[in-house]
């Protein structure tokens, strides 16, 4: 070392008009205005630094005899630095890993909106790849999880009929009640529960139209006594069904946490709570008020169509797609919400004047929900030029708004209708003829590979995100 001092030396360099850098033995001579260019970047502050402690802040090493800068960093990424200081553009080769490239660009202070436009859209598109194939590969193993889970579950319930008097027996009818395509036996029950409830459907629907309903002492319109006859039979299978189920549940207690269960419940209790309001009615006359409750109460009876869920696996994963999408739902919601209240106040402004049906903001909130969701019944139309031209912005924002979170929904939908597919198969290749003897199918290989797949994902995501460079100064030796 010499006696000059730091500064003198970052003198003379800019006076001599370059320095000298080593970056991982690959040496080169740099001139000063060319770092200047970019003030921002670490080469162009080394050249601001006052002092030795400043210097060896952004680099690992400084020679004063040399006058020499050494960068312990990779040598075969320094030629695209040197290329982006003499162009102003960052180029990225197709064999360059991109999170390496990342992270030397940053540590040099250059940012990505530097590269170039030729090399822009597939530098991001490598970046976001591996992220859509890490949730591929997440959905996935949850699938595998989940579903290996819920077939452990299946066959813990059904070991506990073990050693109860009529084990076996009360088995057979739980698998053939709960389990719509086990057996014979469980296909003919799921044909008959679907016929009953879309009779009841379709009873009820019927008993609407004038021509079915007859009048009663009173003058009002009442059921027909054969459409009678259909819902009580109804009610009388979904009972037995309830019932039947309940009986020979392995765990009394888990029983009503099924969310198909308390459907089935939800089924007949309107009919049932409707029955004794008529009775209090009857026996005491100023509680007559109490008829409307029974009219809601009938209405109800729509619900049963949600009976179908059981025997649907179409209707079972879009339950499951609704509950695990509610981020998704509520984006949607948020989308739809944001697109009214502008479209609805826009509305109100131009045709407040012309339009009696768009004189208040929340008649437009009706206008611009109907638009928006692409529905237009057409009750109420803007008849001035802006604003049609608003309702046309307002149909096309809303075509939009509706599309952009709908392929979220149909992956996640794909995704539990073909995990509710494989559970469904796994479960009627179980056999329970004279006891537990068979474990499940389940392929405990591919389950397992799955978990040490996120081990290894989990592990290199770290040594991603780590400051450490190990990878790189191993390439050097």
């Amino acid at each position: 070392m010499t006696g000059q001092s730091l500064w003198d030396v970052s003198e003379a360099n800019v006076e001599d008009g370059e320095i000298r850098i080593n970056v991982g033995g690959f040496k080169k001579r740099l001139r000063s205005h060319t770092l200047l260019r970019f003030p921002e970047t670490r080469l162009g502050r080394l050249l601001l630094c006052h002092s030795r402690e400043a210097i060896l802040e952004l680099c690992d090493d400084y020679d004063d005899a040399q006058r020499e800068f050494y960068f312990d960093r990779n040598p075969e990424l320094f030629p695209y630095v040197l290329h982006f200081y003499h162009t102003g553009k960052l180029h990225v080769m197709a064999e360059l890993c991109v999170f390496s490239f990342s992270q030397e660009i940053e540590y040099w202070g250059i940012n990505e909106f530097f590269i170039d436009s030729c090399c822009s859209y597939s530098y991001h598109g490598r970046k976001v790849e591996p992220e859509q194939e890490k949730w591929d590969e997440q959905s996935e193993q949850e699938s595998t999880t989940s579903s290996f889970d819920e077939i452990l579950a299946f066959y813990n319930d059904a070991s506990k009929f073990d050693g109860q008097p009529l084990g076996n027996f009360r088995r057979q009818l739980w698998l053939a009640l709960d389990n719509p395509g086990y057996s014979v036996l469980s296909r003919v029950f799921s044909v008959l529960s679907i016929l009953v409830v879309l009779g009841s459907i379709i009873t009820m629907c019927l008993n609407s139209l004038p021509d079915f309903q007859i009048p009663d002492s009173q003058g009002n319109p009442g059921e027909d006594p054969r459409f009678e006859i259909v819902e009580h039979f109804g009610i009388a299978w979904f009972t037995f069904e309830l019932v039947a189920r309940f009986a020979v549940a392995p765990d009394f207690l888990k029983f009503f946490k099924n969310a198909l269960n308390l459907i089935d419940l939800m089924s007949i209790v309107p009919f049932y709570i409707t029955l004794v309001v008529n009775l209090v009615v009857e026996s005491t006359p100023t509680l007559a008020n109490l008829g409307r409750v029974a009219q809601v109460l009938r209405l109800m009876r729509i619900f049963r169509i949600l009976k179908l869920a059981r025997h649907s696996t179409g209707l079972r994963s879009l339950g499951a797609t609704l509950k695990y999408s509610y981020k998704e739902v509520g984006l949607l919601l948020l989308y739809l919400s944001v697109g009214i209240s502008i479209f609805s106040v826009v509305a109100y402004t131009i045709e407040k004047e012309e339009n009696e049906g768009l004189a208040t903001i929340p008649a437009c909130w009706w206008w611009a929900t109907v638009s928006m969701t692409t529905v237009g019944y057409g009750d109420v139309v803007p008849g001035t030029t802006a604003g049609k031209l608003t309702a046309s912005a307002c149909i096309l924002a809303g075509i939009l708004v509706v599309v952009l979170p709908i392929t979220l929904i149909f992956n996640k939908f794909s995704h539990f209708y073909r995990r509710q597919k494989q559970l469904e198969s796994a479960m009627r290749s179980c056999d329970f003829g004279d006891g537990m003897k068979e474990v499940p199918s389940v392929n405990l290989r591919d389950y397992y590979a799955h978990k040490v797949k996120s081990l290894m994902a989990s592990l290199t995501n770290m040594s991603r995100s780590s400051p450490s460079e190990l990878s790189l100064n191993d390439s050097l030796h």
